[in-house]
């Protein structure tokens, strides 16, 4: 009897260690073979003492490689579009756009994960127990001194449905992903970026 139990016991562990690891193999397949996607989301940011959030919510798409474009839209309009060179983003309250070359702003980021970067390159990835009914991966940044501490990356199934984002102060950013769309043909023009007339320029 106890033979069978210790049997059954070591059978859930290894099912629960297989599923873990096919949350690895996720990310890995959606990295290789998702080439584009877009969906709406809502972007949660929490303080570090846990005490204060702020929710935004907006669309966001991509294209590999090295272009995606964040258009938020409540509770203030900001656009973020990479085309490629560089990253633009745009605050319409304050008509003020700041670009910076993209190998400067993009590499181990969470925008890597999804539009470029090389996965393993740039990241160690662990798998961790499931969460709020998503599988989840770990991704940490190869590279030392950044600002960004881990991002988690959550599937249902196959899809992507949130990212979690904790940097070096302590904050996390949590966005969850509906209505997700991949591999469908890109618009060009949404991951190229128009200076708005009048609007204030700064280079980074």
């Amino acid at each position: 009897m106890r033979l069978a139990r210790w049997f059954a016991a070591f059978a859930l562990a290894a099912l629960a260690c297989a599923a873990r690891a096919d949350a690895v193999d996720t990310l890995r397949a959606f990295v290789r073979d998702v080439q584009s996607g877009s969906a709406d989301f809502t972007q949660t940011v929490t303080s570090p003492d846990g005490a204060r959030t702020k929710t935004s919510s907006g669309s966001f798409e991509f294209a590999r490689p090295n272009r995606f474009r964040f258009a938020y839209t409540k509770p203030f309009e900001q656009v973020i579009v990479a085309d490629g060179q560089k990253v633009w983003i745009y605050d319409r309250d304050l008509n003020q756009v700041s670009s910076r070359r993209l190998s400067q702003a993009l590499g181990a980021t969470p925008a890597a994960l999804l539009a470029g970067g090389e996965l393993e390159r740039d990241f160690e990835l662990r798998a961790l127990p499931d969460r709020d009914g998503l599988a989840w991966v770990e991704a940490t940044p190869r590279a030392e001194g950044g600002t960004l501490q881990s991002v988690r990356v959550g599937f249902r199934g196959k899809e992507l449905a949130a990212i979690e984002i904790r940097d070096a102060f302590g904050q996390t950013s949590l966005l969850r992903f509906g209505k997700m769309t991949t591999n469908q043909p890109p618009v060009a023009s949404h991951f190229q970026f128009t200076i708005p007339p009048g609007a204030d320029v700064i280079e980074q």
